[in-house]
């Protein structure tokens, strides 16, 4: 099972490591995009949520206090889901179609962000193939 489990952090930690990379790459094109949705502070923004998303997917891959990588996925995904898809918004039928498509991916990496805090957390020490074991282990 620690296989399994290595090879899902591997895969999700996939969309996230490069993302934040990007975030801070890219954080001129982003920011703008980011105060064309309304959000505050966007240069800050799109800056923390780079690292969010560098830090809690790095976290995840290497089993380095994973759970706690998780969370801070968690706290990247609640805010950028209703901030920058709110597909409610949008009047353009396609516009509204892709971000509904990009707000339900977030809704489940949320649900998926939730079971690996919870799995972590049961799991503790047990957990196989991380370096460093559960910061929230019950």
């Amino acid at each position: 099972m620690d296989v399994l489990i290595l090879i899902g952090r591997i895969l999700f930690a996939a969309l996230f490591v490069p993302a934040g990379v990007s975030h801070f790459m890219t954080a001129d094109a982003m920011t703008g995009y980011a105060q064309s949705q309304g959000v505050p502070a966007p240069r800050a923004a799109v800056l923390g949520s780079g690292a969010l998303m560098l830090l809690g997917g790095l976290s995840v891959l290497l089993g380095i206090w994973p759970d706690l990588g998780a969370l801070l996925l968690l706290v990247f995904l609640v805010p950028t889901t209703l901030l920058m898809h709110a597909f409610w918004k949008e009047t353009d039928p396609q516009a509204k179609q892709m971000q509904q498509i990009h707000f339900s991916k977030n809704v489940a990496l949320i649900g998926a962000s939730l079971m690996l805090i919870g799995l972590f957390a049961t799991v503790g020490d047990e957990l196989g193939l991380v370096i460093i074991g559960p910061a929230f282990a019950t």
